[in-house]
């Protein structure tokens, strides 16, 4: 396997999902700041010229954050991060999607059309005149996520798994562009200061560690 990997929550989302494996894969960073995942060498091996994206092991390639994380869990089941029953798969999976409507797409669609907007503007559509709003739909997400932490360690309970890997990559994210997590989630504040104390938090920071 060999996963190409770039600054950013979705690409730390598979790098702290690896960290929290124990598992050493081959890397190459691609620069997204100067576009490099828009020319045609990288186009050629994910024509959504987006990061990460995963090299398996028959050649073929794979896109997606948390769709990566599933073939890794495949291939490094121990610890689990997803489940070891069908009930906890599901549950994992249940949280992931909620965040990826709730949280991810509202965000990040905002960024995009906002703090972010001088970086994208040329690449894909934007949405200025919808940002406000698609952050307000980020913040009502969040505080659903504070209200399922009320007395709860992580988001499936006991369980530390991706559905926590991925708001904390998103959260922190926010922190960086405008939009914070707010001050009265107070079950968010501390889950994510848990969250930050696993040596998998500290270790994704950064984008380029394993690369050769």
């Amino acid at each position: 396997m060999k996963l190409y990997q770039s600054i950013g929550p979705n690409p730390r989302v598979v790098l702290m999902f690896l960290e929290e494996k124990g598992a050493t894969i081959d890397r190459a960073f691609v620069d997204i700041m100067t576009g490099e995942n828009r020319q045609p060498a990288f186009t050629a091996l994910n024509p959504f010229g987006q990061l990460p994206l995963l090299e398996m092991d028959d050649g073929s390639h794979l896109s997606e954050s948390t769709a990566i994380c599933a073939y890794i869990e495949e291939k490094f089941p121990t610890p689990p991060l997803i489940g070891a029953t069908a009930e906890e798969r599901a549950v994992t999976n249940m949280l992931v999607r909620r965040l990826d409507y709730d949280v991810v797409a509202p965000m990040t669609t905002a960024f995009r059309g906002s703090e972010g907007l001088p970086m994208f503007q040329n690449r894909l559509r934007c949405l200025p005149e919808a940002a406000d709003g698609l952050k307000a739909c980020a913040r009502d997400g969040l505080a659903a996520f504070d209200a399922l932490l009320s007395n709860k360690t992580w988001l499936a309970g006991d369980r530390f798994t991706l559905a926590d890997i991925l708001l904390y990559c998103l959260t922190e994210f926010g922190k960086m562009v405008g939009q914070p997590t707010p001050d009265d989630l107070a079950n968010l504040k501390a889950w994510s200061e848990r969250v930050a104390a696993r040596p998998s938090a500290t270790a994704s920071l950064d984008a380029k560690k394993g690369v050769a």
